[in-house]
């Protein structure tokens, strides 16, 4: 049974899922549909597009190359250890709208950090914010067993005025694999920003 995470939470990937290699992280959301035209009386679409990132970071909390931002615009780290699985720029469909792969023991040992975070594309321009995002989530699932290991709901008030948000890190900690859920709501343009942060 896969565990509803909150806020700060951390779980041992080695506990909750034994023998863990291949890792999915996937995000999903709903479109948005908010009311326009005379009156407002016409339903209408507020394309969405949410955007799931990870960075590698080495012992010291940093990005050493460019290869270690996997995104939209680099769907592989070098070491093919990671893959992004490709642009979703409306949450149209149901389950999954974007997934990030992990083969765990294929990842360097230069990384000890691996950390989740989803931002808003173009959410200046279109003047959008998570309290427009319905129905988001991030979750963690083992491949092989295609079993869901843990889930985070990422809608709430508490976003209200985000464009971003660090969801969560994946960290080597005594020879194993740990969870740690931050759901910090961070205001960004762009994934670029966040990166900034961590050169």
């Amino acid at each position: 049974m896969a565990i509803y995470l909150q806020k700060g939470q951390q779980i041992s990937l080695k506990k909750e899922a034994p023998g863990l290699t291949k890792l999915m992280c996937g995000l999903g959301w709903d479109i948005h549909r908010g009311y326009g035209g005379l009156l407002g009386l016409f339903k209408h679409q507020d394309h969405i597009d949410l955007d799931v990132s990870v960075l590698c970071l080495n012992p010291n909390d940093k990005l050493t190359n460019k290869s270690d931002v996997v995104y939209f615009g680099n769907l592989h780290h070098d070491s093919r250890a990671i893959t992004h699985l490709g642009d979703n720029l409306t949450g149209k469909g149901d389950g999954d709208d974007e997934e990030i792969l992990v083969d765990l023991p294929q990842v360097p040992d230069t990384i000890s950090k691996l950390v989740f975070v989803v931002n808003i594309y173009n959410c200046i321009k279109r003047k959008q914010g998570f309290e427009q995002v319905k129905n988001a989530f991030v979750r963690l699932v083992n491949l092989e067993k295609k079993q869901e290991i843990a889930r985070y709901s990422l809608s709430g008030s508490e976003y209200k005025g985000t464009t971003g948000m660090i969801l969560a890190e994946v960290y080597r900690h005594n020879n194993e694999w740990k969870m740690a859920a931050i759901g910090e709501g961070i205001n960004v343009k762009n994934i670029q920003e966040v990166v900034n942060q961590y050169c």
